[in-house]
């Protein structure tokens, strides 16, 4: 496809921004628009969601487990904030509750005694619906604690931003309970009428033009696998301004949520997985170890997420290694924890090589 877009005298400059193009030879609307969206690449959040530890509380887990602790030291601002400062990927924790209240009375906040000092409104918590947490009990803080009103802050951000590259919305199914904590909320699996309910989530807020759902980009092509090798994901042009979800997890819930399905017909999310008939879209999150794996899924026409951090190791180091291989590494979506340092840390922080929101990809852009 890019060769065409060269030889019908297209091409885009690897310096152009594709979500603002200044009109300059090498970056016309024309041009970025006639690129496929697998051509691109932009920075998105881990665990977009995610407020910090209370202090108390956090005082607890690091008497307990220190090492725990120092990893789950970050935070990140609301999602219209993230969105606004260049984000392009978001990613969501659900926990199933359909009845509501499971995970309203937080084990951390109670053990602490904090309520006070550090209020967090738990009332969101008693309603029937999906939850948006890291670990219940314990990092239980989140800007937008259900999933609907995630999604609706998503789209109020995507609808006064009509112009956007594509967003990826990647979600996890948290089903671990806390073992050895007496007093923990015991969590509840995800079976097949919650894969169906959260389909039914996000059809209540993204109407179908909103979407790029795995059979827009199937289209005629026998598989989805089929189509996105051919070519199949769409222009530019046609993605701005819409969303993509995507289940990441691995073993049986992507299969739970596929059934019998050739590919993922009729459903909103497409799955984590570089192999099969449904393959479209896959995490490898270790850049450099998975550098063959991620070459090879984009060879297929694959859409990737990878990390540029984790952990809070390079920010507290102030190390871009593992970034620079991220960004290298030619997938679409990076993740990282600090669009803007954490000033505990240091300078360290993950923008687009050169700046921009998004930009050519240094792999499938060619």
């Amino acid at each position: 496809m890019i060769s065409l877009l060269l030889a019908a005298g297209l091409a885009v400059a690897a310096n152009c921004d594709l979500e603002h193009p200044s009109g300059a030879p090498g970056c016309t609307r024309r041009a970025v628009d006639a690129l496929p969206m697998n051509a691109i690449q932009v920075v998105g959040t881990h665990n977009s969601y995610k407020q910090a530890i209370a202090p108390k509380e956090m005082a607890l887990i690091r008497m307990a487990k220190p090492d725990l602790a120092a990893t789950l030291d970050y935070a990140h601002a609301p999602l219209s904030q993230e969105l606004d400062a260049g984000a392009r990927q978001l990613e969501l924790d659900l926990l199933n509750d359909p009845e509501g209240g499971r995970y309203a009375d937080p084990l951390a906040m109670r053990m602490a005694r904090d309520a006070a000092e550090a209020p967090y409104d738990l009332a969101p918590l008693k309603a029937p619906g999906f939850k948006v947490m890291h670990v219940q009990d314990m990092d239980y803080r989140s800007s937008c604690p259900t999933f609907v009103g995630c999604l609706k802050e998503i789209r109020a951000w995507s609808r006064a931003h009509p112009r956007h590259m594509p967003i990826l919305v990647i979600m996890n199914l948290k089903d671990d309970n806390l073992t050895g904590v007496p007093g923990a909320a015991t969590v509840l699996p995800f079976d097949a009428k919650a894969m169906d309910r959260i389909d039914a989530d996000i059809r209540s807020v993204f109407p179908e033009r909103a979407l790029i759902t795995p059979d827009k980009v199937q289209g005629r092509a026998a598989t989805l696998a089929a189509a996105v090798k051919a070519g199949g994901w769409p222009r530019l042009k046609a993605a701005r301004g819409k969303v993509m979800f995507a289940m990441d997890e691995s073993g049986p819930k992507p299969e739970l949520y596929r059934g019998t399905r050739g590919s993922l017909e009729g459903r909103a999310m497409f799955i984590n997985t570089d192999e099969g008939p449904a393959a479209a879209y896959v995490t490898l999150n270790e850049p450099a170890e998975l550098a063959g794996r991620i070459e090879t899924a984009l060879a297929k026409g694959l859409i990737v997420r990878t990390r540029a951090d984790a952990d809070t190791l390079e920010a507290r180091a102030n190390d871009r290694t593992r970034q620079a291989q991220a960004f290298a590494s030619g997938a679409q979506y990076v993740s990282t924890d600090y669009l803007k340092p954490d000033p505990r840390f240091g300078p360290y922080e993950a923008h687009l090589p050169g700046g921009g929101v998004a930009r050519l990809n240094p792999k499938t852009g060619k």
